[in-house]
């Protein structure tokens, strides 16, 4: 969704009247659209730059994602926090209803760090025992 779309829905839900109960925050993306994966790298390093400091003052209780490759960084931050002592930080992925028969790259790096991994293919869930298959969400 983009931002605009965000504040008509949320701003619809709670009336005009009422203070806003959200508040959106902008990391850079990790990798652009057909970016080499070698300079992707660094815009990741970069995107965890600005998650980190993001995720310490925000202390979610969980990071719920659901496949861009932003997302990474943020959860690789918020179990940073855990990892720190600081707060444990549920860590929640979505596969894309797209990946039918392997995961995407944000996929598979979170199979092994997230505490709940949620498939929408049976396919996947034969694939990667530790997943939970959840049916198409749309």
């Amino acid at each position: 969704m983009s931002e605009d779309k965000i504040r008509t829905l949320e701003t619809s839900k709670n009336g005009m009247d009422v203070q806003p109960k959200f508040t959106i925050h902008h990391i850079p993306r990790s990798r652009e659209v057909r970016q080499s994966w070698s300079s992707s790298v660094l815009t990741t390093l970069n995107a965890l730059l600005y998650s980190v400091p993001l995720v310490f003052k925000l202390r979610p209780d969980m990071v719920l994602c659901n496949g861009p490759g932003t997302c990474v960084p943020l959860c690789v931050a918020g179990l940073l926090l855990g990892a720190l002592g600081v707060k444990k930080v549920l860590i929640v992925y979505v596969e894309s209803i797209c990946r039918v028969e392997t995961l995407s790259l944000s996929g598979k790096i979170l199979y092994h760090l997230s505490d709940y991994f949620f498939v929408q293919w049976s396919t996947l869930k034969d694939k990667y025992p530790r997943s939970v298959y959840i049916g198409r969400i749309v």
